[in-house]
């Protein structure tokens, strides 16, 4: 039987909005590789989405088995409950985070990953260090820039009032 491929993820955001990370462990056998990075205005939820974004795209072999453990009920949930193929049935209509949701998507279609949600803080090893990894890309004053949630707040200072 072949060993699944095991991924933690997390994200942070300081202030939410703010500056934030994202972290994530990936493991397979005797393999491990941990991803982080940040950007200098974004928020919690798109930091958690995107850990899992950035994790499945590490993965170049379909087929596999793989499960992702994430202490986002947002993500879980989206997932997990079926939200997501509501919000794509429907064209997308008022949801956050759109870019990045239609980026994990055909990920998602791609490897079929089985989701699971953690508690937080909970002293789950691999948790605990995806938040480390977050918490520390957020704090190190990144400077990448998330365009589709500046620019969505720049549009929110406007009145246009589209959702992210």
């Amino acid at each position: 039987m072949e060993l699944p491929i095991i991924i933690y993820t997390d994200g942070a955001a300081l202030g939410n909005p703010g500056p934030g990370g994202y972290g994530a462990v990936l493991m397979h056998a005797q393999y491990r590789k941990e991803l982080s990075g940040g950007f200098r205005r974004t928020t919690n939820n798109r930091m958690e989405l995107l850990a899992v974004i950035m994790s499945l795209k590490h993965i170049k072999s379909p087929g596999l088995s793989i499960q992702v453990y994430t202490d986002s009920k947002y993500v879980c949930d989206a997932i997990e409950k079926k939200w997501l193929f509501g919000w794509k049935a429907k064209g997308w209509k008022k949801v956050k985070n759109v870019d990045l949701w239609q980026a994990f998507l055909p990920l998602y279609e791609q490897h079929k990953p089985k989701f699971y949600w953690v508690k937080g803080h909970a002293g789950i090893k691999e948790n605990e260090r995806c938040d480390v990894l977050a918490t520390t890309a957020a704090q190190l004053g990144p400077t990448d820039v998330d365009v589709n949630y500046e620019k969505y707040e720049s549009d929110q200072e406007k009145g246009l009032g589209l959702d992210i």
